[in-house]
């Protein structure tokens, strides 16, 4: 064991209530430290949002010591602490039983010594404790000396380690790319040899590991990671198959690692753009066509690529929401604007993407294109069709069937119609009408031209 002597900054805003846990715990005869990622991130100077504790009380003593606490996962010594709005974790030491699932040990024993809990986490780098009264770093594993050669290394046998959690590889990957760090060698050699045990990781966790890794600065680190261990291959085989599919003259890279740098281009901010960015150009591994690397193309990319990344996210549990958000941006993203457009096209491009999509979408195709590396910026003609966009938008003109100066009873009423497909065909061709003629939106108008396209249309549905 090795001790630091070391301050470390910790937030004003929260510093009391920590100082009150081990404060507490410690006045009734228990021992409290920080532990893991909070201490890691503290000790590099990183932004902190969760201060997870370790201690030898068990969960039924510390329900004991503090008013309030929820028994998040007590099964497993953990109960989640609340101190007015904020809740911290409190986990009794304890070591693992044998893992038979490929991610939950069979049984967890509490344990009575921090160096214990210490030795069955994942990393070094994760391993360290805090003694935030003596100012002091606790260290079982060398995990202060990971951090600063800047190595990702199990704690123990990475064989053994992966073998018990498939999640810890995905984890690896991810902290690389966090942190800026190199996974050491025979961590990452273990990665490729416990490929079994990842595959039994659920979808869910996979999804959101995958997440994580697209808040970090560059997320091609851990990609790459993933790529060159079998990760890539075994959870997002449609990205994984555009490695050495070269494109045409007008881009530097393959298909692939255009598509870590467009992903990498992207504000970690906006995750739904990253993930577009990420898979914009999957479709091109099945279009592309043309033997010549300078002149191949792949007609129908964008259309193939939503395809293929709708079942990916369904695969992967994300929700109906995301899916379409993200597979929206994708089949868009090809949109080539030419100042011959029509207002009218204007609007129909701005209904068929939607309003609330035209922002991201702009920053998918910036993203696109310094992904390209070749070309920087968005290019003018773009940035006049942005222009046109806030015009219209600010002439409050419609752009959809509620912006329609008629809506649904009124065409019922009109018709003495009942609830079916006729009235809402009638009112999108009237959207289609309005979208060429902006100012033709009043009720009286769309009324009698109702009437004019019910003339032509009505015999359809009354076959039906």
């Amino acid at each position: 064991m090795k001790i630091i002597k070391m301050k470390v900054s910790i937030p004003d805003n929260i510093i009391n209530d920590i100082l009150l846990i081990v404060k507490e715990l410690n006045k009734n005869g228990y021992e409290c430290y920080l532990i893991g990622g909070s201490v890691r991130d503290l000790v590099l100077g990183q932004a902190v949002s969760d201060f997870d504790f370790a201690t030898n009380a068990c969960p039924e003593e510390v329900a004991r010591v503090f008013k309030r606490v929820i028994p998040t996962g007590i099964k497993h010594g953990t109960v989640t602490v609340l101190l007015r709005e904020k809740q911290f974790e409190v986990t009794t030491y304890r070591f693992d039983g044998k893992y038979i699932d490929g991610r939950r040990p069979e049984c967890v024993k509490f344990s009575k010594t921090l160096d214990e809990d210490v030795r069955r986490r994942d990393f070094t780098i994760n391993g360290l404790g805090y003694d935030i009264h003596k100012e002091e770093i606790i260290d079982f594993v060398d995990g202060m000396e990971d951090l600063e050669k800047g190595i990702i290394k199990t704690i123990g046998d990475p064989l053994e380690r992966f073998g018990e959690d498939g999640l810890r590889s995905l984890r690896a990957c991810r902290f690389a790319a966090k942190l800026n760090f190199e996974i050491e060698d025979e961590t990452f050699n273990a990665i490729s040899k416990t490929l079994n045990i990842s595959r039994l990781v659920s979808a869910e966790r996979v999804r959101d590991e995958l997440i994580k890794l697209l808040f970090t600065d560059k997320p091609s680190i851990g990609f790459e990671y993933m790529r060159n261990s079998g990760l890539l291959k075994l959870f997002i085989p449609e990205l994984y198959n555009c490695y050495k599919v070269n494109q045409n003259k007008y881009h530097l890279y393959d298909v692939y690692y255009h598509s870590l740098y467009s992903c990498d281009a992207v504000s970690r901010d906006n995750i739904m753009v990253r993930l577009a960015a990420l898979f914009h150009d999957v479709g091109k591994v099945a279009t592309r066509e043309g033997e010549n690397d300078v002149d191949c193309t792949f007609y129908n990319h964008e259309v193939m690529g939503a395809r293929l990344v709708k079942k990916l996210m369904i695969r992967l549990k994300f929700s109906n929401e995301e899916i379409l958000e993200v597979t929206n941006l994708i089949v868009n993203h090809m949109f080539h604007y030419l100042d011959e457009w029509t207002d009218g096209a204007v609007r129909r491009f701005i209904k068929k993407v939607g309003l609330d999509n035209m922002d991201n979408l702009f920053l998918l195709r910036l993203a696109d294109r310094i992904g390209n590396g070749m070309r920087k910026g968005i290019p003018a003609p773009i940035n006049e069709l942005k222009k046109r966009i806030e015009k219209i938008i600010k002439e409050e003109n419609a752009l959809n069937v509620k912006d329609l100066d008629i809506d649904g009873n009124i065409i019922m009423k009109e018709f003495d119609f009942k609830p079916g497909p006729l009235v809402g065909r009638l009112l999108n061709d009237l959207l289609e009408f309005v979208l060429d003629n902006p100012e033709m939106n009043e009720r009286e108008i769309l009324v009698s031209k109702s009437h004019e396209i019910y003339n032509k249309i009505g015999s359809e549905f009354q076959r039906d």
